[in-house]
């Protein structure tokens, strides 16, 4: 969650698993568009000797659509390739991956990882935009790779080192990140025992929660690794222009990650292992908390391996939402509007086309004045992102287009966007008078909050990393040294950067 252990089969392949997809127009460089698709999640900064890495037997792939039929036309395929430069060490590194004399000593870095870069485009040709592009090492500790800081103003020293503009336009990025997605796990699964109003839970007649409690990020110390991408707006519209109406069809585009596997593997006997025949898809991700809360669980894997075209198998889960269903009987008496509109959808005189609109199908012109990012009737989980409409570079509201900043989830999203909040809202009922303005939401969606804020900026909001304001604009990752849920307080910090 996002989707960092959301189906059986994927839960036990991580460096296949995508847990999160970021589109958004680039605040620093309006002309743009950046693309980031997360993998490996919830990794322990400390866990070594095997430090964390891509999986050089899976093909990546960042897509987009530009067409009706909820099928790709573009495609940044991303492979790649580890090399172990000490065959006689146990160590990740035997010494600093350090700056000196300007340039980065890699001398004493033993595991390292090289990744290749492909475009397909429309007509299917592929071409290869780049070959050997070097992942950055994981962050040890500040004896092992002391030039990763901290820092909002951009990237380090040390990440600075492996940003690549390739010839064709594209500056691309691939390594571990501080895992930007922020949300209270302990609450959402035992019942959805919200911690800022646990005390009006139906605890089924259990002791009950403590009141008014912050809410616990599960995600604050644990890091991913992402594959980013920024790229001209001109590289992704269906006639190479740069979309300047938000009204126009061609300024939206959907925008999803897959992680595919060879059909055969192989294995030798001594440790090693081959893989042989097609790539088949074995998970993929479009807008955040689908497959992990609309997507029944027997139905899990199939949805992963699924193409988004073929979305309208898991429509019912949308148009009826089993948490929306869930809700009034949880927090009994708190949502009687949605519990009747509930019974209105069960009966088939209603259903959830608010939802469906924002994840399956884009938002038509005229549902959220002066906004749009539809892409027609095909149902396809994509995130959806409108290239015409601005950043918010002043003040954007974490909660998006639902508090009224258009630039925010579900118009794409961005990393600091609060999507658990705002599908939680949405789901108990917020956005439905959108396409029903008989229905009012019950008073309690305005307390519907799992207690965690963030910031582009500010670090003590609770739920925030220290985000980044330029490209790879997620932060950096944390250390397996100065670990925050482990490190004693007597401990100095980081070094300033």
């Amino acid at each position: 969650m996002s989707s960092h252990r959301e189906a059986p089969e994927i839960s036990q392949d991580p460096v296949a698993d995508s847990t999160d997809v970021y589109a958004f127009v680039s605040p620093d460089k309006p002309d743009t568009v950046t693309l980031i698709a997360n993998y490996v999640p919830l990794q322990a900064p400390d866990g070594g000797p095997n430090f964390y890495q891509f999986g050089d037997d899976v093909l990546y792939e960042v897509k987009v659509s530009h067409g009706a039929d909820g099928r790709s036309e573009i495609s940044y395929q991303f492979r790649f390739k580890s090399v172990v430069e000490n065959p006689n060490t146990f160590l990740y590194n035997n010494g600093p991956i350090a700056i000196k004399n300007g340039r980065l000593d890699t001398s004493a870095w033993n595991r390292r990882q090289f990744y290749s870069v492909t475009r397909v485009e429309p007509n299917g040709k592929s071409t290869v935009l780049a070959t050997n592009l070097a992942c950055p090492p994981c962050n040890i500790g500040p004896l092992s790779t002391p030039d990763y800081a901290a820092s909002s103003a951009g990237p380090d020293a040390l990440t600075r080192n492996f940003i690549f503009t390739l010839p064709t336009g594209e500056t691309v990025f691939a390594g571990q990140r501080a895992d930007g997605f922020y949300v209270d796990l302990g609450t959402i699964f035992d019942l959805g025992d919200l911690r800022p109003i646990a005390e009006a839970h139906n605890t089924f007649g259990l002791n009950a929660m403590l009141k008014n409690m912050p809410g616990v990020n599960s995600t604050a110390a644990v890091n991913v690794h992402s594959i980013a991408i920024q790229l001209p707006k001109t590289k992704l519209t269906v006639d190479g222009s740069s979309p300047t109406d938000a009204a126009a069809a061609n300024s939206v585009i959907g925008v999803y990650t897959t992680a595919s596997r060879q059909r055969v593997r192989m294995y030798d006997g001594n440790g090693k292992s081959s893989a042989a025949g097609p790539y088949v898809q074995v998970s993929r991700l479009g807008n955040p908390l689908f497959n992990e809360v609309l997507v029944p669980l027997a139905q899990k894997d199939q949805w992963n391996a699924s193409a988004p075209s073929a979305d309208s198998t898991f429509a019912p889960g949308v148009a009826n939402p089993e948490l929306g269903q869930l809700l009034p009987v949880l927090y009994t008496p708190n949502f009687p509007n949605l519990d009747a509109y509930n019974k209105k959808i069960a009966a088939g005189t209603k259903s959830r086309a608010d939802l469906v609109a924002i994840l399956l199908t884009g938002i038509p012109a005229g549902v959220v004045p002066g906004f749009q990012n539809y892409t027609g009737t095909t149902q396809a989980d994509l995130l959806r992102l409108n290239m015409a409409v601005a950043p918010t570079t002043t003040n954007p509201n974490t909660l998006g287009l639902v508090a009224g900043d258009a630039a925010g989830f579900p118009n794409g999203r961005r990393v600091f966007d609060d999507v658990t909040n705002i599908e939680l809202k949405a789901v108990a009922g917020l956005t439905i008078p959108l396409v029903d303005p008989s229905f009012t939401p019950d008073k309690a969606v305005a307390i519907v909050d799992q207690g965690l804020t963030s910031s582009a900026t500010d670090t003590t909001a609770k739920g925030s990393v220290q985000y980044l304001t330029s490209f790879p604009y997620l932060g950096t990752p944390h250390s397996g040294y100065y670990t925050p849920s482990v490190t004693p307080a007597a401990v100095p910090p980081a070094p300033a950067p």
